[in-house]
């Protein structure tokens, strides 16, 4: 009978990739499918010399692994995760591990470790970052749950993650739902920078008149530089497609419609449940919904005039401006959605170390960037701020991005182009450094109309008055 090391449930082409990744490690795996079909493709098609073995019934695949059994899901999120758990359960014993691995919302990861730690079932809830590639050559690991659960298949995660000179890009993230809380951040970081990168994209074609082949070698330039990034690089590939039908370039027939999974959208939910400031983060999912109402756009965009202010616009001053721009916009959805980690950590009690979660991300990761060494040094020396405002680092580093800002944005605005991510950016970095906001009104406008009460600046105390008498 076959004794596996690891046993994965979920063959679509991440959990195809995982296996073969793990198998190339040096560990014997299980795999199972819920479509039998799939799994006997995988076998044929993509297995070679690795052990890996594939199972046709839940009881048959569980049986085929060694004890304590560590097991890996890698399925939809949501309804479908619970299905899978439920099934297993009549097969496992004391001390088995489970590890959801795909991209589900937290909250939910909770609630599961609360009901297997009762069945005395070992749980992870882990995030995994690198797309297909990575699955299959080394991604960025984020499992969080108990530290005895980690422990169990440290050896495994350790081998298969991404190398970086600073180690594999996996660690013990924290306590309870810690892994999948820091996966959905990275992905609102992710929505963001994909977004920022398009507005440079709309202002390049739109004011700067650059073919997809300048912008492309612009990107590639900006690459090689500060800008040196995983999105960087694929984006400046894009640019230079070519469609094999038309011949042109693929990205210009490609429906400017942009579809979301859902994490993006949990990061700006939870940020205003947690009472965290990450405009942009949100605003980056603001986007996408916008872009969907591709019909409503066309509509209106003929019965609104857009009158350019068409100024003289100095080419290669004007790239020089974006890339300081796309830095600034960057390094603000970076600080956002640490600040989000951070207070989410002491309100869940995670116990998240933000320097190594910086250090998981700079490889296999979809927001691998040369910017997370800078992050990191901000961190390091300034642990009591999770803001990275603070840093005297940071202070140098926006003085100088600042006038390129302004210089885009006006641009921008003269000739009508939506800039909703860069101007986000620069707001939040305006309203977190203004000591007097016009909140006063508010909360005598609250106070006017539905006794809120408010507090003064001179004195203690909650105070209320009869506005009107």
């Amino acid at each position: 009978m076959i004794k596996a090391d690891i046993g994965l449930i979920g063959l679509g082409v991440m959990g195809q990739n995982l296996a073969l990744n793990i198998a190339r490690n040096g560990y014997a795996v299980s795999v199972f499918n819920k479509t039998e079909e799939k799994t006997r493709e995988f076998i044929d098609e993509k297995v070679k010399e690795e052990k890996i073995y594939p199972f046709y019934t839940l009881k048959d695949f569980v049986e085929s692994l060694k004890k304590p059994r560590k097991i890996i899901l890698i399925i939809k999120a949501g309804t479908p995760v619970d299905d899978v758990i439920n099934e297993l359960l009549s097969y496992l014993e004391k001390g088995d591990l489970i590890v959801d691995s795909g991209n589900s919302y937290f909250m939910d990861t909770s609630r599961r470790l609360k009901v297997l730690k009762e069945k005395n079932i070992l749980f992870l809830g882990m995030g995994i970052s690198g797309g297909e590639y990575g699955a299959l050559y080394g991604p960025s690991l984020m499992p969080g749950g108990t530290k005895e659960a980690y422990e169990l298949i440290k050896d495994v995660l350790l081998k298969v993650a991404a190398k970086t000179e600073d180690g594999p890009c996996c660690t013990y993230v924290g306590n309870d739902s810690a892994g999948h809380f820091v996966k959905m951040v990275h992905n609102g970081i992710e929505y963001a920078i994909m977004q920022l990168i398009a507005e440079v994209y709309d202002f390049m074609r739109k004011i700067l008149n650059m073919t997809n082949e300048e912008i492309g070698d612009v990107f590639e330039r900006w690459n090689q530089e500060e800008l040196d990034s995983y999105l960087m690089e694929i984006s400046y590939k894009i640019m230079r497609y070519k469609d094999k039908e038309t011949g042109g370039f693929l990205l210009d027939y490609i429906l400017d419609k942009a579809e979301q999974k859902g994490t993006g959208k949990w990061t700006a939910q939870t940020s205003l449940d947690l009472g965290v400031p990450t405009p942009t983060l949100n605003l980056a999912v603001e986007a996408r919904v916008i872009s969907h109402y591709k019909e409503e756009r066309k509509t209106l965009s003929k019965l609104y005039s857009k009158e350019k202010n068409t100024i003289s616009v100095n080419k290669e001053e004007m790239i020089e401006h974006l890339k300081k721009t796309l830095l600034f916009g960057v390094f603000m959805s970076f600080s956002q959605g640490l600040w989000l980690i951070y207070e989410a950590s002491k309100q869940y009690n995670y116990g998240v170390d933000l320097s190594e979660i910086l250090r998981i991300w700079k490889g296999g990761c979809i927001i691998r960037a040369k910017i997370l060494d800078f992050l990191r040094d901000i961190i390091r020396e300034n642990e009591e701020y999770a803001n990275l405002l603070h840093s005297d680092k940071s202070i140098e580093f926006i003085k100088d991005k600042l006038n390129s800002v302004y210089q885009v944005l006006e641009i921008g605005r003269n000739y009508r182009i939506p800039l909703m991510i860069i101007n986000s950016a620069v707001d939040y970095y305006f309203a977190l450094t203004e000591e007097n906001l016009p909140a006063n009104l508010i909360q005598a406008q609250r106070d006017f109309f539905g006794a809120h009460t408010y507090e003064r600046v001179d004195k203690e105390g909650i105070f209320h008055t009869e506005w009107e008498k």
